[in-house]
């Protein structure tokens, strides 16, 4: 039998930071020997861990160079018209000479989508098509229907439209489906209330996309439509609506926010559109953006470089039609405040106010080769417009001459070696963008789109390991430990030492709402001397935190940046919280590790790592991984050496009217289906007597175990009871550094 180290004295208590998300980080330099990570994104099962990686082979060659290459194919859509408005076929490629910011481009790719050969066909004869947007899996077969098809979208900004607004803007889509619509379009319907909504996917079909657009009723995003308004320029005299109140809220903040929603739904809706070949059309219908400030710029900047990306034209319609307005409001307005009704500024505002909320959409129709209609009661101009524009068009795609990613504009000119022709085009677009020159905005914008992204990154390899300990009746702390491997880390030398800084950020989301029900944020940036970096340098690091959630079963993603070069590694799995049950005895995760860090003050911590939030710290009483004045760091790989401690911890949930002092736990360790040994039963090393949590942490010497892979039981029985409950983890042993540098390299597993 194995001789256990029973820790039977009682934890001194020592409260650790948490965020105001109620989450708990640390980050902790592994002197480990790196092991190779694992991607597994199978469900975790609280008491059952996945089995860790094969050990790794005896020796290993140094791996190889990568050299990675990439180029962006820059598409531009291109309609070419007679005088009399009909597109021109037939013109060759070397007819065409694009120039980008004045510099001639070679066409590396050409094509005409011919519009008129499907639009000229009988109706009866188009043939049921339907592309969904945001899931193309089948590329080839999706270029295909597409090809030669006028692809259009309407999409409906329901908190920018109150009801008159939106009823006066789906009567006019229901009237294009049913008076303008030909066999050669593919119509889809989106809406934005509380989320972007996809109603109808591109189809052909009429009854379909009818019933799609009757669906869209005034609700209570209507409500915001007007609260937006742009604070005054230096030296402008603020107007404010006397609305009798004796208090006025300033709603600056929330319409700065208000406004980069509208324009992140913009954004969204050009990703899921940039999977599907050819040129789309958005009718964007909208009550006005008003821009509040600087502050929008950088979310406008991003929503147009999203859609000349995605070969995505907007037509954004002022869903007001033609305004005359009363001088000084209609009657649903108050009076202005002050002296600003008779000195004019009112009036003045009010004209000023209507100009910010189309000065947007004329931005974001302009930059991306589509038109804005002002001032327009009939709306089917508006549609006579958007078909006329993609009557069939050229598709050049050429690769820039300019390496530069320095995202900056690129002008855009096309001309045709053809007399009496009109060129119609995108006027450029914004160049890819180092990492090095990106903003705070830039680089929260990338964090936040690998967030949502459905495909992994795995620039920066990351592994993960979950647990769970109960806290009280309705809540489960899960620890979250995430290792990066030794050779993706990338260090930068400044005045003698070395700095990393990395960004650490989790999302946890129910997985039948989809509701966020936990986040975690946190930068961390490693400063290490000369003398320091060469002892552990090239060792892992372990980034350790937490959240606090209910019982429920969720969807984690987690995600690193390495922030010299910004690369990103994810990682996703599911968790499976059990809600507890008072009358059985029951186990959290098995945790095993073979470090303990001692508990210190912040105070007390070196400068080597510094940790920053998102939000402001907060206290929680206790942590479940602290005992004795020592904190378990958790093993990510679970795999260690045969001269390696094996620490063990792992808490029991009693029922009301058991006694702890009854409780005792051991462990049973397998290899290959087989009992190889055992621990003898001790007692709890801590009892908490509000959650009636017995915690039990057992070190096991690794050296009398033959290297292989184990399955490590821990069992923990009532003595003279009926009650007993078991877990498994389990882990991988190999031999220490030394002997694996002297031995004879073995075949690995197939």
């Amino acid at each position: 039998m194995l001789a256990p180290n029973d820790f039977a004295q009682r934890e001194s208590r020592v409260p650790f930071l948490l965020s105001a998300q109620r989450l708990l980080a640390v980050v902790v330099i592994a002197l480990l020997a790196a092991t190779a990570l694992s991607q597994n994104s199978q469900p975790v099962d609280p008491r059952q861990q996945p089995p860790p990686p094969e050990p790794a082979p005896a020796q290993q060659r140094p791996g190889k160079g990568v050299i990675r290459a990439s180029a962006d194919l820059v598409l531009i859509d291109v309609q070419v018209t007679d005088r009399s408005g009909k597109p021109v076929k037939g013109l060759k490629p070397e007819q065409f000479t694009l120039l980008e910011d004045d510099k001639l481009q070679r066409i590396s790719s050409f094509d005409y989508y011919d519009i008129e050969a499907i639009e000229a066909a009988a109706a009866e004869d188009a043939e049921p098509v339907v592309v969904t947007l945001g899931g193309v899996s089948a590329p080839e077969k999706v270029r295909e229907a597409v090809h030669d098809r006028r692809m259009l979208l309407l999409f409906f900004d329901m908190t920018s439209l109150d009801p008159d607004q939106l009823l006066r803007s789906t009567a006019a889509a229901q009237r294009f489906l049913r008076e303008q619509m030909t066999p050669a379009d593919l119509v889809a319907v989106v809406a934005f209330s509380n989320q972007l909504r996809v109603v109808s996917n591109f189809t052909n079909n009429r009854g379909l996309l009818q019933r799609a657009v009757a669906r869209l009723v005034p609700g209570a995003e209507s409500q915001l439509a007007g609260m937006a308004d742009a604070a005054p320029a230096p030296g402008e005299e603020a107007v404010n609506e006397d609305t009798g109140a004796t208090f006025t809220a300033d709603e600056t903040e929330f319409n700065i926010f208000n406004t980069d929603r509208k324009l992140a739904a913009v954004e969204a809706l050009a990703d899921l559109l940039r999977d599907i070949p050819g040129k789309k059309s958005v009718i964007h219908f909208t009550g006005g953006i008003t821009q509040t400030g600087e502050e929008n710029r950088s979310q406008l900047r991003a929503a147009t470089d999203a859609a000349n990306r995605a070969n995505v034209s907007f037509y954004t319609v002022d869903s007001r039609g033609l305004l005359a307005t009363i001088p000084g409001g209609d009657p649903n307005t108050g009076a202005a405040t002050g002296t600003t009704m008779f000195s004019g500024a009112a009036v003045f505002h009010q004209v000023q106010s209507r100009q910010d909320s189309r000065e947007t959409l004329a931005t974001l129709a302009n930059d991306t080769g589509g038109r804005a209609f002002f001032d327009t009661g009939d709306f089917r101009e508006v549609f006579q417009k958007v078909l006329a524009d993609a009557g069939g068009y050229y598709l050049l795609g050429f690769y820039s001459a300019n390496p530069k990613p320095d995202g900056r504009w690129r002008r855009v000119k096309v001309r045709v070696d053809a007399t009496g022709l009109r060129v119609r085009h995108r006027e450029g677009y914004y160049a890819p963008k180092d990492y090095g020159i990106f903003t705070t905005e830039d680089r929260e914008r990338q964090l936040e789109e690998a967030m949502r992204a459905e495909t992994p990154r795995v620039e920066l390899p990351v592994a993960l390991e979950t647990a769970h300990f109960r806290l009280g009746q309705d809540e489960i702390f899960v620890p979250i430990a995430a290792k990066l491997a030794s050779s993706a880390l990338q260090w930068a030398e400044k005045r003698g030492r070395h700095e990393a800084e990395f960004d650490f950020a989790a999302e946890v989301r129910e997985e039948k709402s989809g509701r966020v029900a936990g986040a975690l944020r946190d930068t961390v940036k490693v400063k290490l001397g000369a003398e320091r970096f060469q002892q552990i340098g090239q060792h892992a690091l372990v980034y350790q935190g937490g959240m606090i959630l209910g019982p429920g079963s969720y969807r984690l993603k987690f995600l690193a940046r390495e922030n010299e070069t910004g690369r990103i590694g994810t990682f996703e799995q599911e968790l499976l919280l059990p809600a507890p049950q008072p009358e059985r005895l029951e186990l959290s995760s098995v945790l095993l590790s073979s470090q303990l860090e001692t508990v210190r003050k912040p105070s007390e911590v070196g400068k080597e790592v510094e940790k920053k939030a998102l939000a402001k710290d907060a206290r929680l009483k206790a942590s479940p991984l602290e005992m004795g004045g020592e904190q378990i760091i958790p093993s990510v790989t679970r795999v260690f050496t045969t001269q390696q401690k094996l620490y063990v911890f792992f808490q029991a949930y009693l029922p009301p009217k058991s006694d702890d002092m009854k409780l005792r736990a051991g462990l049973i360790f397998f290899r290959n289906g087989e009992r190889v040994s055992a621990t003898p039963m001790v007692e709890p090393a801590e009892v908490e007597a509000k959650t009636r949590a017995a915690a039990f942490r057992i070190s096991v010497p690794l050296e009398q175990l033959p290297p292989g892979r184990y399955t490590v039981q821990a069992v923990v029985v009532e003595a003279g009871g009926e009650q007993a409950v078991f877990a498994r983890s389990y882990f991988a042993l190999r031999p220490p550094p030394a002997q694996v540098a002297a031995s004879t390299p073995s075949k690995p597993r197939q």
